[in-house]
């Protein structure tokens, strides 16, 4: 039986390959310019993935989240420090962000269950 982590990643993989073969230049050069952005650069990879982490929970986008979460994890960002990453990101995004905190700190846990 399929984990959260397996079903996100598979639909995320169908649908973006069923999106680019529309071969749309504008959403092309969106999807090119998002994963050129969180390359190393002048802050290295782990910074800019903490900082994505915390803008996705405060727009709320649950997906973001889980694929900064599954980043993170590569990573080797530790659950320590997610989790002060997403209290701060539940500060500034106030109680509204405490359900989307909710379905974070379990595809963490599902992330750490598939390492074992």
């Amino acid at each position: 039986m399929p984990n959260q982590v397996e079903e996100f990643n598979a639909y995320r993989l169908k649908m973006n390959d069923k999106i680019l073969a529309d071969d749309n230049k504008v959403i092309k050069r969106i999807f090119n310019l998002d994963t050129n952005a969180f390359k190393e650069g002048h802050l290295d990879v782990k910074t800019k993935e903490l900082l994505g982490l915390v803008a996705s929970a405060v727009l709320r986008c649950d997906d973001c989240v889980k694929y900064h979460l599954e980043t993170c994890f590569k990573e080797g960002i530790t659950k320590e420090e997610v989790m002060e990453t997403l209290s701060i990101a539940t500060l500034i995004g106030g109680t509204i962000v405490i359900p989307h905190l909710r379905r974070a700190y379990e595809f963490w846990e599902e992330l750490e269950a598939g390492e074992k």
